[in-house]
């Protein structure tokens, strides 16, 4: 059965009511967890809470060091450190299970005093409200874009002149509609990465529910691989992210 995504109209702009949700989901989640290992921080009997978030420090600071010199980019740790958690907690969030509403007759639920909208002809209707947020396009496309924009803002403040002379003289102005290609595929391929990833992930994971009992086996496998995938792409987006930023602000003669 195919699962509709609930749509609501407001001011004539379509807003898929579930990506917000988990959007928000997503973000008390990672402020609940942050929130928690901080709590009773110690230094003497640290918590296992506190423990695991400074691994996640002294990964991410790994991350940076590994793209740039860490007293440079240490003002970026908390970017890094909110990036890392808050992907890899959007990436498992539509693992574990599924929520679907279904229309009874005729009646079509409303949210906000909104309609749901449905679009086509559907024998049965049912919505699905429970997924990853990043196995939605818009989510993952507005990280990529925030991460790109502030890239660039920080070459401009840090290194203007070298910044600006990459696009012009590398090698030299008749290259620059090449830089600005760079430019745009950059929070494309940021952004597409990451959603199709998980999208796919989610995919296959309907796919094997239809299998019955006999995918049982299937599923195991296959959260236990979208576990892997998900973490890597957390760190995958992390890293870029870090390579981008790096590439802004730090003036090498060659680059």
């Amino acid at each position: 059965m195919e699962h509709l995504v609930p749509l609501i109209e407001i001011g004539g702009i379509e807003f898929d009511v579930a990506a917000i949700m988990m959007v928000v989901i997503s973000s008390l989640v990672v402020f609940i967890l942050a929130r928690l290992a901080v709590r009773n921080l110690s230094v003497e009997n640290p918590g296992k809470l506190q423990n695991f978030l400074e691994w996640v420090v002294e990964f991410v600071q790994g991350i940076i060091g590994q793209n740039m010199d860490l007293k440079k980019g240490r003002p970026y740790l908390a970017l890094g450190l909110t990036l890392i958690l808050y992907i890899f907690v959007s990436n498992m969030l539509g693992l574990p299970f599924s929520i679907i509403t279904e229309a009874h007759g005729n009646h079509i639920p409303t949210i906000f005093g909104q309609e749901l909208i449905v679009k086509g002809e559907h024998e049965h209707l049912a919505w699905a409200w429970w997924k990853s947020p990043t196995a939605d396009a818009a989510m993952t496309m507005a990280l990529a874009l925030i991460v790109i924009v502030l890239s660039h803002v920080q070459g401009l403040r840090h290194n203007t002149k070298h910044y600006l002379k990459h696009y012009t003289h590398n090698p030299n102005l008749v290259f620059l509609p090449i830089h600005l290609i760079e430019i745009v595929s950059k929070p494309l391929t940021l952004g597409l990465r990451l959603f199709g990833n998980i999208f796919a992930g989610e995919v296959m994971i309907g796919v094997i529910l239809g299998m019955s009992w006999i995918g049982i086996p299937a599923m195991i496998v296959w959260q236990g691989f979208s576990i892997f995938v998900g973490s890597i792409q957390a760190f995958v987006f992390t890293m870029l992210t870090m390579v981008y930023i790096s590439q802004s602000i730090v003036h090498e003669e060659d680059h």
